[in-house]
């Protein structure tokens, strides 16, 4: 740390030499504070969103707290995203973030939640221009795209984190300890399910299972449609699309599967050291070259890990979901989605020990893990020059490559094939060694003027 003696130091040499560590999180320490717990001015980030409308919205307002909103980027200036420019009034407006970052020399740091097909490409020029990145989940489209991010994030040494909020939580930590103290025995079994894209039994959050529009309305004014479609292929607007509604087409989102498994997927793999499947196995109900299906099964398998049996994660969606198992009394309900962890002396659905008798006698190990900051605030203080983020890119990247290995086996041109065999996986060479025909998913050919 610099002597009392140096009246002036840089901002960025202050947050690299003077943080200290609490709790496992580096923290700003208490003479960079002025006021009532606010950072000194100069002390902030320089922050832009992109993507504003919906979850950006929501990140945006987390970190306003304490950092400063210098641009905001968004390819429909709607209503929505104009009540957050005016939310910001000092902030420069863009529809293009490329001329954003090539324009706004004063951005440190930026904030993606735009659809999943355009993360990897915004992600990559924020970090090549040496910008701090958080990308809401899932990481990436492509399986190509989470390997070509989470090199990218470590070639440029900048701090990143993914949106899966809950791996932040206490709660996920107390399951840990949990799985790690023994109480319900080795696992060889986790079911986790949702109920998306349905919502409830008469209703979708988005349209998933059904064919491409046939009418072509007008383009609404405040729409860039060009910049909306970005590398994907061309074709007329409609708003079974946009806004939101563009999750579950295969060439703008990731499905229930992208849209929750980053986040119900996360304890899992922290608790059971997973990190990539040796196969994959799919159902579906029908299937078109347009959606993901409305309901599907989805079987990873995981090979043995430290002193760890080898396991078997089964995903279900679109209010398919696990069958009741002989010890969970009338009181145990499923719900539209959970995590259900199978043990040989037991199981934990949500944080709930069965059967009764052992979570009667089991006495739960002392808190250990430390708590987080917050998901946000872990990335602003990795930017700082704290430690990384929970879910920064080298651990995001594995993650999201299993969620979307997922959506490779529930390619329709791949179904028929599937309905006979798993799909067997080579992390090293990021291929399906029995079945060459799936590598073309794993990723895609971008329309032309877009590279990564």
């Amino acid at each position: 740390m610099k002597s009392q003696e140096s009246k002036t130091i840089s901002r960025r040499g202050f947050i690299g030499t003077s943080s200290i560590v609490l709790g496992g999180f580096s923290v700003v320490p208490s003479h960079a504070v002025a006021g009532l717990g606010h950072l000194a001015p100069s002390d902030k980030l320089h922050i832009a969103g992109i993507g504003i409308g919906g979850m950006g919205r929501v990140d945006l307002e987390d970190v306003a707290k304490t950092e400063n909103i210098v641009a905001l980027c968004d390819v429909d200036w709607n209503e929505s995203v104009s009540k957050v420019f005016s939310t910001y009034p000092k902030a420069k407006k863009y529809k293009d973030f490329r001329i954003m970052l090539d324009e706004q020399k004063d951005i440190e740091a930026v904030i993606v939640a735009t659809p999943d097909h355009t993360h990897a490409l915004i992600s990559m020029e924020a970090m090549r221009r040496g910008k701090h990145v958080y990308t809401e989940k899932p990481l990436t489209h492509t399986v190509y795209e989470a390997r070509m991010l989470t090199e990218a994030a470590r070639k440029y040494k900048v701090s990143t984190q993914m949106g899966n909020q809950g791996q932040a939580s206490d709660a996920s930590r107390r399951i840990q300890e949990m799985i790690w103290d023994g109480v319900i025995g080795p696992i060889q079994e986790v079911h986790v399910w949702t109920d998306r894209p349905n919502r409830g039994l008469a209703d979708t959050y988005w349209p998933q299972g059904v064919r491409r529009p046939q009418d072509t309305p007008p383009v609404p004014e405040s729409l860039d449609w060009d910049l909306f479609t970005g590398p994907a292929p061309l074709r007329p607007y409609h708003s079974d699309y946009h806004p939101f509604r563009w999750r579950g087409w295969l060439d703008f989102g990731t499905g229930a599967l992208g849209d929750i498994g980053c986040h119900s997927f996360d304890t899992v793999f922290r608790a059971l050291k997973l990190k990539y499947p040796t196969s994959i196995q799919a159902v579906s109900t029908l299937v078109n070259d347009e959606t993901y299906p409305l309901g599907s099964i989805v079987t990873y398998d995981f090979p043995a890990r430290e002193d760890m049996p080898p396991l078997r994660l089964t995903w279900y969606d679109g209010g398919l979901r696990p069958p009741r198992l002989p010890d969970m009394g009338d009181d145990v309900q499923l719900g539209a989605g959970g995590v259900l962890y199978v043990g040989s002396k037991g199981k934990i659905l949500g944080n709930r020990i069965l059967p009764d008798s052992l979570n009667e006698s089991y006495q739960k190990p002392e808190p250990y893990l430390p708590s987080s900051p917050g998901h946000r605030m872990e990335w602003i203080l990795a930017c700082k020059g704290g430690d990384p983020a929970g879910s920064n890119y080298e651990w995001a990247g594995p993650l999201t490559e299993t969620v979307l290995l997922g959506n490779i086996a529930l390619r329709p041109e791949l179904r028929e094939k599937l309905s006979f065999q798993s799909l067997s996986f080579d992390p090293e060479k990021l291929s399906f060694p029995n079945m060459p025909e799936a590598d073309q998913f794993i990723h895609y050919k971008y329309r032309e003027g877009w590279v990564l």
